[in-house]
């Protein structure tokens, strides 16, 4: 078997098994959680001083521009920019990390995904999402 047909079995087999979502909250709840698995990881490789896996740090971007470019700032007014700000915070952490700075604070923005989760998943019975 060729690497190439490897790899589009791998894509396929991995496509079929991720969880079809159509609640536009449900969505935004993966995102996040996805997102805040990730920082955990990268966190837990900067904290022992090795490199990022680059699967987590790919995904973790990816989530924050899905989370970013999902905010209404018409309907969503101060909160949703004070979102952007946050997950453009997060980005500007990711990236220190990829250039291995040290003062890269990847642990200050997990905890405020995780604050943003938190949140989310409160408010979620509101508008018709299923509890997480």
């Amino acid at each position: 078997m060729s690497i190439a047909l490897a790899r589009s079995r791998y894509r396929q087999a991995q496509s079929a098994n991720a969880a079809e979502v159509d609640n536009p909250h449900e969505i935004i709840m993966v995102t996040l959680r996805e997102l805040e698995r990730s920082l955990s990881v990268l966190s837990t490789s900067f904290g022992e001083g090795v490199k990022a896996p680059d699967e987590h740090t790919s995904r973790a971007l990816t989530a924050i521009y899905i989370l970013q470019s999902s905010l209404d700032f018409e309907k969503g007014g101060d909160i949703a920019t004070s979102l952007f700000q946050l997950y453009e915070y997060s980005r500007q952490q990711i990236l220190a990390l990829m250039r291995r700075d040290p003062e890269a604070q990847i642990e200050s923005a997990r905890d405020c995904i995780t604050d943003v989760l938190s949140a989310w998943r409160q408010i979620g019975p509101e508008v018709g999402g299923k509890p997480s």
